[in-house]
Order: C-alpha cells, then sequence, then structure tokens
C-alpha cells in the first residue's frame, strides 16, 4: 500500500477571502491547484482533499482527485486530516495547506525524508533561512530554532534566537508551514489538550513540543506564497497568465 498520501484540509468560507479554495479566474479552482503542485512530489502515491463542502469534493472529484467527506466541527486542518486519516493504510499523511497553490514539490519530498531520517521524530517540517529583506521582529513571520541535530527546539512570533548584543546580524530561520505526520501519531496528536505556550503564540506546532514530541526540520530554500486575500489571489492570477503567456511563445 502506498507510504505516504498528501491530504489537503479544505473549507469553504474564509474570514478574509470567502470561498477562496474554488476560485477559479486562472480556468481551475485554486484547491485545484494545490492538489496538482501535491501529485508532483516524487514521495507522495496519493493525493486526498478532505473537507465538509460538498462543492470542494465535487470539484475534487470532477479533476480526478480523491475526496473525503469529513465532520463540519474541524478547528483546524490536522484535526480534519486526523479523521480522515483513521481510514488510510500509509506511514506518513502530508499536510498540505489549501491556500498554497504555488508550493514547491520538492519541499514536500524535503519534509519526508526530514521524519523519514529521524525515526525519534513523530513530525517533519521545513524551515528556510530569512534574507536580509526579512523583518525578524514581524510576528507574521514565525521563526524556529534547532538543536544540533535539525530537530525544533520553539517556534515563535518574536525574534528567536535574541541577539543580545551589538554586532554582526545573527541568521534565524523562519518556519514554513507544511508538516508531515507519522500516520499513527495523528490520533494522539487530536487527542492532545492546548497548551500554555501554543496559546500565548497562537502556533498549533508548539502543543507538539509542550507535550514532549519532537519534530524534525529540513532547511531548504522556499518562496512559495499563500493565498489569504483577493488581492493575494489576483496576483497569483496574473501570474498564472503570465507562465502560460511565456509557455506559448
Amino acid at each position: 500500500m502506498p507510504g505516504v498520501i498528501a491530504v489537503i484540509p479544505a473549507r469553504l468560507e474564509s474570514t478574509r477571502f470567502p470561498r477562496k479554495a474554488l476560485a477559479d479566474e486562472t480556468g481551475l479552482p485554486l484547491i485545484i491547484h494545490v492538489a496538482r503542485k501535491a501529485a508532483e512530489s516524487k514521495r507522495v502515491q496519493g493525493v486526498i482533499i478532505a473537507s465538509d463542502a460538498d462543492e470542494i469534493l465535487n470539484a475534487a472529484r470532477e479533476h480526478g482527485f480523491d475526496a473525503r467527506s469529513t465532520r463540519a466541527d474541524h478547528l483546524n486542518g490536522t484535526t480534519r486530516i486526523a479523521e480522515v486519516a483513521q481510514s488510510l493504510d500509509c506511514d506518513l499523511v502530508v499536510n498540505v495547506q489549501a491556500d498554497e497553490p504555488e508550493i514547491d514539490p520538492s519541499i514536500i519530498d524535503a519534509a519526508i525524508e526530514a521524519l523519514e531520517q529521524n525515526p525519534g521524530c513523530q513530525v517533519g517540517t521545513i524551515a528556510s533561512w530569512m534574507s536580509p529583506e526579512d523583518d525578524p521582529e514581524d510576528p507574521n513571520l514565525v521563526k524556529v530554532v534547532l538543536d544540533q541535530s535539525g530537530e525544533a527546539l520553539y517556534f515563535s512570533r518574536a525574534a528567536i534566537p535574541l541577539q543580545r548584543d551589538s554586532g554582526q546580524p545573527l541568521p534565524r530561520l523562519r518556519h514554513v508551514g507544511l508538516y508531515v505526520y507519522r500516520r499513527d501519531f495523528l490520533p494522539i496528536y487530536a487527542a492532545l489538550e492546548p497548551t500554555s505556550a501554543e496559546q500565548a503564540e497562537k502556533l498549533e506546532q508548539l502543543r507538539i513540543l509542550e507535550h514532549g514530541h519532537r519534530i524534525a526540520v529540513a532547511i531548504r530554500e522556499s518562496n512559495h506564497q499563500g493565498i489569504d486575500t483577493p488581492e493575494q489571489y489576483q496576483a497569483f492570477v496574473n501570474r498564472q497568465a503570465n507562465l502560460a503567456a511565456d509557455l506559448r511563445n
């Protein structure tokens, strides 16, 4: 049976961009762009779109993707994935965000390999070195500090590690929100109680660390952008149009 399955959890409504999963100015629903990118991963043997919305499930099936209906009461994408994972026969489950249509498939592969190479970890993810243009004080850029073996010590919206003394600017890693879970860990995660640092930082991954579980981190360059607003979606539409024009020329 397949060793790695990518699951894309999706909901229809979004505060800043309602129905964005089905936005289709490119000729394809946004969620299908995401699914096609996930399917390009060399390590993923199957892609599933998981949602409580029939419109999303129908769009997935119309474009040839497996679609699984889930409960409507999920508070986050991870618990939605955990519901689907109960019926999967695989080793690893990749959580691909439903609003990242330009994710590099090689990033998915790297996160999978990070987890496979660290048998003591339950989760794999990605970090990238921050560029000089990135503001370490920006709370929207999540930073991560690793131990010597490449496992996550802590994630924060603050500028970690703190550079106490002046001098050469300290290289920092920003977190890329892609996760790979051992399938057997997902029901454990879904049952974990929220934790203090998680609630203070509003970072779901801290629940994993605070409960004593481990996250392997691969460092890779990653510049893909998520779609949170109609303006960001329009920029994506424009990039797709330019790409299509380049291919015609």
